[in-house]
């Protein structure tokens, strides 16, 4: 009788720069949403049956192996020194990352079927790493150089070379020329890969990203009352969370709540932004320092870090989610907050608004004209029966189309279509005499 075996496969998942771990310091420098998705993702192929190895870089005093459960842990390879690296200048130490990572797979007999990467220094990184093993490479953007640039020019923001972009796009350029194939998370990324990088449309699936639905979902009512109360959040709130990031645009919601306190003079804005950290304390002082300036300072409450068992809470406690972003590939914030049935209002400047039914699911506007996008912060407030409908198909929508295991399984399909074209040219060439 064959020996049954113990994994569907085994995918090697890349994603380099912030803190990576089983239980993540959300908010922490580069660590946000793609570190949630990848974790997420690599959790749902586990749970299909494939052994999967996350593979980031170790600093600090991180340990070299992070188990998560029975075959799924991350690993952690050295490189660049025991400090942080902000991940503009990560691919300067690359080479040693794909030395390091390579050594480690022999002294420990570790192979695999397809390496999945994610943002573009774990694609460079991938793309050799694949080569080496001779095994299939599948890269996820999730930002994409030549756009973030285009929206930093359009907000007037200084272009130097501290975000190296010539360097980042001739790069990207090369792994989504050289990869077996591409996974953009919007309509939108699709289209710019395709314009800016000349990528094949045969050589593209677009496959949005996922949410936790045992997580994120709404509350009944005295429970919410309950949250509220608990966590200091008032009937008239909008909430805001992520990285203290310039593109996360909340010195545009705030520029923006003179005009929402006009329709609704009781609201606030609440942004639970960045990880207390020195670096991100000075930038949260910029922008009280722009709330003081627009006269609406006190009518701006500041979170900090939410820790991750509390995040659904706060999406629940708020009347409305504000994604007011200057530039977004996706938005999982946003998917996460329509989950808990909070009426959710996106930017325009990404690839969410797209997808979603105006109206039906979620409102969007432009965040860079403040009225415009308090107009849409205060609808829901003001009109609750629309609020009350975008509460539920904005729930629905969420988890039919962004539940974690379904984006696994589409996929899982694109790795195990290049797994089997890989199988069969090792047959073809193990038959050339």
């Amino acid at each position: 009788m064959a020996k049954q075996q113990k994994y569907a496969g085994s995918i090697l998942m890349i994603s380099v720069h912030g803190y990576v771990a089983g239980q993540p310091q959300l908010g922490k420098p580069d660590t946000g949403g793609q570190v949630v998705f990848v974790l997420e993702l690599a959790k749902r192929f586990r749970r299909l049956g494939y052994r999967v190895d996350l593979l980031t870089r170790r600093f600090e005093r991180q340990p070299a192996v992070d188990k998560i459960t029975e075959g799924l842990r991350v690993l952690r390879v050295p490189f660049g020194g025991n400090k942080f690296i902000r991940k503009e200048d990560m691919h300067d130490h690359i080479a040693d990352f794909v030395t390091n990572a390579l050594a480690y797979f022999r002294e420990n007999k570790l192979t695999y079927d397809v390496v999945n990467s994610h943002y573009w220094d774990a694609g460079w990184s991938g793309q050799r790493i694949a080569e080496e093993m001779e095994i299939a490479h599948v890269h996820t953007p999730h930002s994409l150089g030549s756009w973030k640039k285009k929206g930093m020019v359009e907000a007037g923001q200084p272009v130097d070379d501290t975000y190296r972009f010539d360097e980042r796009i001739a790069k990207e350029f090369l792994v989504y020329r050289n990869c077996d194939h591409v996974i953009p998370t919007t309509d939108q990324q699709e289209a710019i890969l395709a314009e800016d990088y000349g990528v094949p449309r045969d050589h593209m699936t677009m496959i949005p990203p996922g949410m936790d639905e045992a997580r994120f979902m709404p509350a009944q009512p005295a429970l919410r009352a309950a949250i509220q109360k608990k966590h200091g959040f008032k009937q008239h709130d909008v909430y805001a969370v992520g990285r203290v990031a310039t593109n996360k645009g909340y010195d545009l919601l705030i520029k923006s709540l003179p005009y929402l306190r006009e329709a609704v003079p009781k609201a606030r804005v609440v942004i639970a932004a960045g990880a207390n950290s020195e670096r991100d304390k000075r930038k949260v002082n910029q922008l009280k320092a722009i709330a003081e300036e627009a006269g609406v300072s006190k009518h701006v409450k500041w979170k900090g870090y939410v820790p991750d068992d509390e995040l659904a809470d706060h999406y629940r406690s708020a009347a409305v989610f504000a994604m007011c972003s200057r530039y977004e590939p996706f938005g999982m914030t946003a998917i996460e907050a329509m989950a808990c049935g909070t009426p959710t209002v996106v930017t325009v400047h990404g690839g969410l608004h797209e997808v979603i039914n105006y109206g039906t699911h979620a409102l969007y506007a432009d965040p860079k004209q403040p009225y415009m996008y308090a107009a849409a912060l205060a609808t829901p407030m003001l009109y609750p029966e629309l609020g009350n409908r975008l509460s539920i198909e904005g729930a629905r929508f969420a988890r039919r189309q962004f539940g974690w295991t379904g984006i696994a399984r589409r996929t899982l399909a694109i790795f195990n279509r290049l797994i089997g074209r890989y199988e069969s040219s090792e047959r073809l060439e193990g038959s050339v005499e």
